[in-house]
């Protein structure tokens, strides 16, 4: 695919209005090439690094065209942007944990040209002789930092020796890397820095500092939830067991909040991720296990329930907002028991009203038991919810589709009544239980 196709696909498939800096100059080096990217999160490197990728796969088969992730839903997100902008001939596959692996096998069965994987689960098939590397002309190792965190190290050499005909290789990365991979051979990377304000924007985040009377916060948090009604936020906090006790205490009071952390099941993780996404559950209480590897547009507001442990994981977390040069809010809850970090910015005193409304979610999620591997799309659900369920086209919210089940946000007051008209009819010919989440 030639650049001009692939940054139209761009514009048509993933809404991209314009080019960021990162993004215009991978999209023109030239190609074989070896380059690192290293820019903040929030930057867009998933398409930096996706232009050049496509250009490079050539034509052949088997599996020319190799992601790596350090992180399942990352794995799941890397999937659909590079799905998107691809032509219709690349097949694209996805492996990581939690996922069936008898699917994977048969996914990998029908000649992908592109897998994006975790490093343990690509291993697993390689050595299972279900998935071969030998013909990878373009290998990107994405936030190959938070690999190295996660220990994925020895997975990543494992697999970079099975790789015989790589031309291209791109080395993506959140922060400047100390030393660069010995196992991608001796020959240097072309960099690409945008970590620091002189070669980036620095994000339009407003730094706040909200006093809690009470080392509990939970009644300070309340206020200040009623005065972000109208904004997507995430709330972060330092543990799981203090993820699960905020949560029910959101609920408990009418929030429409979502719960996400490491100790949930991978199904519950991504139907969090998904209902945040679309608007059903516009608040998410999350361990850091949020603050990386999710590319969720349009955060308003991150909380800091709990202080952050480190600068970090303070910047992981603030980078969730002001995405793609959108502007954003960061709270700091502090109680009398709190100490403000050195390496917090200044910030300004902020008192929550407490005089908001809780506000329901003007949105609901229908869940549909088919999905990709039924041979349904995007499109098919769009009509048939329009067609047999009464919505107009602008009543058809974001919809995902996975293996076997597709989710879909439609008007939280139609949502009863159009899971109730469609229940009669088949989709695309195939029978389908179409529910409405609660």
């Amino acid at each position: 695919m030639d650049s001009a196709l692939l940054i139209g696909r761009a514009k048509e498939k993933l809404g991209i209005v314009s080019l960021t800096p990162a993004q215009k100059q991978m999209c023109d080096v030239k190609l074989p090439a070896r380059l690192l990217l290293a820019a903040p999160t929030g930057s867009g490197k998933t398409l930096a690094f996706a232009l050049p990728f496509l250009r490079s796969l050539g034509k052949g088969t088997g599996i020319r065209g190799l992601v790596v992730v350090p992180t399942r839903e990352l794995a799941l997100q890397v999937y659909e942007v590079v799905r998107s902008l691809a032509s219709p001939d690349l097949k694209t596959a996805a492996l990581y944990g939690g996922h069936s692996f008898e699917a994977e096998t048969k996914s990998l069965g029908g000649d992908p040209a592109i897998v994006v994987a975790t490093p343990g689960r690509l291993l697993d098939h390689i050595r299972r002789g279900t998935a071969s590397v030998f013909d990878v002309k373009a290998l990107v190792l994405d936030e190959y930092d938070k690999s190295l965190e996660l220990g994925f190290l020895a997975d990543m050499k494992a697999i970079a020796g099975r790789l015989k005909n790589v031309s291209t290789i791109i080395l993506t990365s959140a922060t400047k890397l100390a030393e660069l991979p010995d196992f991608l051979g001796r020959q240097p990377l072309k960099a690409f820095d945008y970590t620091d304000s002189n070669s980036a924007a620095e994000p339009d985040i407003a730094f706040m500092r909200v006093d809690s009377p009470s080392a509990d916060k939970l009644e300070t948090l309340d206020s200040l939830l009623r005065d972000l009604t109208d904004n997507r936020t995430i709330v972060f906090v330092n543990h799981r067991d203090a993820a699960e006790r905020v949560y029910k205490h959101l609920k408990d009071k009418g929030f429409p909040a979502g719960l996400y952390h490491g100790g949930l099941e991978q199904d519950e993780r991504e139907r969090a991720l998904t209902l945040f996404s679309n608007g059903t559950t516009p608040i998410l209480v999350s361990t850091d296990l949020a603050s990386r590897g999710l590319d969720i547009s349009g955060v308003e507001a991150v909380v800091h329930y709990h202080l952050p442990v480190s600068a970090e994981a303070m910047t992981h977390r603030n980078g969730r907002t002001a995405r793609m040069g959108a502007s954003g809010k960061a709270f700091a809850i502090v109680s009398d028991s709190d100490k403000v970090p050195d390496f917090f910015p200044a910030l300004e005193q902020y008192w929550p009203s407490g005089s908001g409304d809780i506000k329901p979610s003007q949105w609901s999620t229908l869940h549909f038991n088919v999905g990709k591997k039924e041979k349904i799309s995007r499109g098919d659900i769009a009509g048939f919810l329009i067609q047999k369920g009464g919505l107009t086209k602008d009543e058809v919210g974001r919809i995902d589709i996975r293996d076997h089940q597709a989710y879909v946000a439609i008007p939280a007051a139609k949502a009863r009544e159009t899971a109730v008209a469609v229940a009669p009819y088949k989709i695309k010919n195939t029978r389908a239980r179409v529910t409405q989440l609660k």
